[in-house]
């Protein structure tokens, strides 16, 4: 066989090549054919419509093939609409006929508006038949003999597929349960009494219906653990105790420095007579010069005057030599 017809051989098989691939890329006869074995009527047209909407037609052919064999009735736009939108079709498809085997009614537009919202709708449909059990953290209450107490309970929920769009969450549940411990203890007389009843608290929770408005139903709440905590009533007591007694000593501080402040002024007002006096004492060599002067004082009376003071002097000096140190103290 010549080269030149070789060639040409082996490029006329590329050719057929490149152009069965890109056939078989837009018209997947693959399929379309196991979608016909499995009893799906889906066009070839319309797959490769799929394709030039930008769509995985094995994304909307395999979940349609596992509704049919489950029984259910769907079509393809349904779910090529979904798939369009943003949402998973293969969990939809799982939910719809999970919900079809436990008897829930579920419909396809619920389903995809579940999936859409951002929730797991195969896991609400899941929780749905078996409950679900959230833990809370350790809650504390004080009761109104000041003693604290610890409550963790559990929660059996399950999800109301009527309420998962726009419904809350489990942080809902968990914030309304917390709320619902703490109103039950706070209204206790005595810590004992929360000790001793366990079950107040469950059905304190319970009759003020906490699943409202949200995507579950409370089935039960069970007190898993209780402890005793801190006596924040002494504490608080034990508080104010030492805030009254800081504003006592403050009180009795500033009393203390009015009083040596008042001590100061009255030593003060003491120097201050005392300097009177002296000037005043002063004022009395200057008088009797003057009366010298004016000849209201003889010279004979100025002597005699000295000679009483000395005599006066002298007699207050044998006095105290004479008196006896018994008397000194009982002058004392």
């Amino acid at each position: 066989m010549p080269i030149e017809t070789l060639i040409g051989l082996i490029i006329t098989l590329a050719v057929i090549l490149v152009i069965l691939s890109v056939f078989l890329s837009f018209f997947p006869i693959g399929l379309w054919i196991t979608a016909m074995f499995s009893g799906v009527r889906i066009g070839i047209f319309t797959l490769v419509g799929m394709r030039f909407r930008r769509v995985r037609p094995s994304s909307i052919v395999n979940p349609l093939i596992k509704a049919t064999k489950a029984g259910l009735e769907m079509n393809s736009d349904k779910l090529e609409a979904h798939f369009l939108a943003g949402g998973d079709v293969n969990r939809v498809v799982d939910a719809l006929i999970a919900a079809q085997r436990a008897e829930i009614n579920l419909v396809f537009e619920r389903a995809a508006a579940i999936d859409l919202a951002g929730r797991d709708v195969l896991q609400a449909v899941q929780v749905s038949v078996n409950p679900k059990v959230i833990e809370t953290p350790k809650i504390a209450a004080v009761a109104k003999n000041g003693i604290e107490v610890m409550v963790k309970a559990r929660v059996t929920v399950r999800a109301n597929i009527e309420r998962l769009v726009g419904g809350a969450g489990e942080e809902t549940i968990i914030a309304r349960v917390g709320e619902g411990i703490v109103t039950t203890v706070g209204s206790s007389d005595a810590h004992k009494d929360v000790l001793e009843n366990p079950d107040l608290i469950s059905r304190t929770v319970l009759t003020k219906g906490l699943d409202a408005g949200t995507a579950f139903e409370i089935l039960s709440i069970d007190i898993a653990d209780i402890d005793i905590g801190r006596n924040i009533g002494a504490q608080l007591q034990t508080d104010q105790a030492d805030a009254d007694k800081r504003i006592a000593q403050a009180k009795a501080e500033e009393r203390r420095a009015m009083a040596v402040a008042k001590e100061q002024e009255m030593k003060a007002a003491v120097e201050e007579m005392r300097a009177k006096v002296v000037e005043a004492e002063a004022e009395i060599p200057k008088a009797l010069s003057q009366a010298l002067k004016d000849g209201n004082l003889g010279v004979m009376d100025y002597y005699n005057m000295k000679n009483v003071m000395s005599d006066t002097e002298m007699r207050n000096a044998i006095s105290k030599i004479n008196q006896s140190p018994n008397d000194d103290q009982t002058d004392k």
